[in-house]
C-alpha cells in the first residue's frame, strides 16, 4: 500500500511540490529541504526530509535563535497546512517510513525512552499516526507514547485507513498543529 500510494501521491502532487519548493526558495532561501537523521523501524537511522519552515538566524555566539524567533509566518502556514511534510512521501516511497505509524522523533530521545516507549520502533514510523489524529502536538508525551504503543498492538489495514481519513480531516481543519506553550513541540526529557 505504501509504495503504490506514495508513487501515486508524488505524481499527483508534483505540481504542489514544485510550487512549494519555489516558494520556500524565495521566502526562506536555500536549502529548501530540512534533512534530519531520525530513528525508524527497529531504531535504524534514516534521513527524513521536510520542507524548511525556519530561518538559520543565529545569535552573537553563532548559536541558533529559539524556534519561536526562527519560525516565519510562511513557515507557520506550511506547518498548519502540513505542506512541510510532503517530502516525506519520498521517505515512504523508499521504505524508510509508512503512511501510518508513530511519528519519527529525534535521535536524542532514544536513550530517554522506557522499555514501553521503545516499542514504538517495532513498526515503521509514519507520516501520521494514532497520536496525531488524537491531538497532534497538543497532547502530553505520555499520552503520545501510549497511543504509539496502542497502534503497534492493534495494527490493521482498516485501522490504517481510518487514521488516514482522520488525518485528512485534521489537516483541513488545521487542528492541534502547535502546542499551547511552544512554537514547535516541547522537547521530550524522559520520565
Amino acid at each position: 500500500m505504501d509504495l503504490v500510494l506514495s508513487l501515486f501521491a508524488l505524481i499527483v502532487l508534483s505540481p504542489v511540490l514544485l510550487v512549494v519548493t519555489v516558494l520556500v526558495r524565495f521566502k526562506l532561501g536555500s536549502p529548501m529541504l530540512f534533512k534530519q537523521r531520525r530513528p525508524g523501524l527497529n531504531e535504524e537511522i534514516f534521513t527524513m526530509y521536510k520542507f524548511r519552515t525556519m530561518t538559520d538566524e543565529k545569535d552573537g555566539n553563532g548559536e541558533l535563535l529559539p524556534d519561536s524567533v526562527r519560525l516565519t509566518k510562511f513557515g507557520k502556514l506550511l506547518r498548519s497546512t502540513s505542506l512541510d511534510e510532503l517530502p516525506e512521501l519520498f521517505n515512504i516511497f523508499i521504505g524508510d517510513m509508512s503512511f501510518v505509524g508513530p511519528r519519527p522523533l529525534l535521535l536524542a530521545y532514544l536513550p530517554r525512552y522506557s522499555n514501553h516507549q521503545k516499542r514504538r520502533h517495532e513498526v515503521r514510523p509514519g507520516l501520521s499516526g494514532l497520536a496525531q489524529v488524537s491531538g497532534r502536538n497538543t497532547i502530553s508525551w505520555e499520552d503520545r507514547f501510549n497511543l504509539d504503543v496502542e497502534y503497534v498492538d492493534s495494527l490493521t489495514f482498516l485501522g490504517d485507513w481510518k487514521i488516514i481519513l482522520l488525518t485528512l480531516k485534521k489537516v483541513f481543519v488545521r487542528e492541534g498543529v502547535n502546542s499551547e506553550s511552544a512554537a514547535t513541540m516541547e522537547p521530550f526529557k524522559g520520565n
